[in-house]
């Protein structure tokens, strides 16, 4: 691949590096949880706590940096088809930011949850008027598409205490109605018509997250397992098997940045097979929490690996 000099590089630096913070977060969230539930050494969940924020303050450094360097090059990622989607992964990764620091340091949790919200909401409301407004090509729509849309459901996750009940329910609303209909649309995408490019296969991950997150933002919230809570829990574990019945689409496809959309979700069907285990005992659920656990851990640590490479031989800041 082509490469091109530093002060360049800052110009082609891509919306979709949040998804390393979002990676990132759902496997330190994965660990506190697991520490929590599963007596896991809690030391784990607290370094990766600091990696997290540091990788999350590094990248946003560099993203503001091109803000002001190259405003052309972020306007036009921000009126992208499919980039646009990813720009609301910065205010997911300040959400799970405060899912990180709620239980420790609860002000800290707080910093990141306002905010957070107010952008994501922000980003919702401009990316599906830009759904509307702009006719969409039918090849263009992919799972990353879930990703404003994930984000709603999370806000409930860390929300509890900070915003009223009501306020809660609206952003979960949003996000359960939205994930259903783009759901379809996705799905119309993949079985009828061109295939989603090489590049975002890694993105059918993404169908896990809506189930999954849905399941503990709605336990969050209530405190029950209800038949919906059950329901969203098991449409999550689906998807789940469906992606690892899939798994030759994917070990031989080339290194992306978007490998890292492997990590969310598999850090969000973990949470959730933790939380139901913790419920009631059953030994599938304590096999499928540690199951989880593995694969995020041996994902992240490969897709970590996979990403320094490329960054020292300056192949992802590179014109596409």
């Amino acid at each position: 691949m082509e490469t091109v000099s530093d002060y360049n590089r800052l110009k082609f630096f891509p919306i979709m590096m949040y998804a390393i913070v979002m990676g990132l977060s759902g496997l330190t969230i994965t660990y506190q949880k697991a520490a929590i539930l599963l007596n896991f050494p809690h030391i784990i969940g607290e370094i990766l706590m600091y990696a997290t924020t540091t990788v999350f303050i590094i990248i946003s450094y560099i993203y503001i940096k091109k803000f002001f360097k190259y405003k052309i090059a972020v306007k036009s990622e921000f009126s992208h088809p499919v980039r646009i989607n990813f720009f609301a992964a910065i205010s997911i990764s300040m959400l799970m930011l405060a899912i990180i620091y709620k239980e420790s340091f609860p002000t800290i949790s707080a910093v990141f949850w306002y905010p957070g919200t107010l952008l994501h909401f922000y980003l919702t409301m401009h990316t599906i008027s830009f759904w509307v407004n702009h006719n969409q090509e039918i090849n263009h729509s992919n799972p990353a598409w879930f990703i404003p849309i994930v984000g709603n459901v999370l806000v409930p996750v860390a929300g509890i205490g900070f915003a009223d009940l009501g306020l809660l329910l609206y952003f979960f609303s949003v996000g359960m109605f939205f994930w259903v209909i783009l759901f379809a649309v996705i799905l119309n995408r993949i079985i009828f018509h061109n295939q989603i490019a090489v590049k975002f296969m890694p993105t059918l991950f993404i169908l896990i997250a809506p189930p999954a997150i849905g399941f503990i933002a709605y336990f969050k919230m209530f405190g029950i397992i209800d038949f919906f809570a059950v329901m969203l829990f098991n449409l999550a574990l689906f998807f789940t098997i469906l992606v690892i019945f899939m798994y030759k689409n994917f070990i031989k496809i080339k290194f992306f940045i978007s490998w890292w959309a492997f990590v969310f979700p598999i850090a969000a069907m973990a949470i959730s097979a933790m939380l139901m285990y913790n419920q009631n005992s059953c030994i599938f659920l304590l096999l499928l929490s540690y199951a989880m656990i593995a694969a995020i851990t041996i994902i992240v640590s490969i897709v970590t690996y996979q990403t320094v490479i490329h960054i020292i031989k300056k192949e992802i800041c590179v014109q596409e």
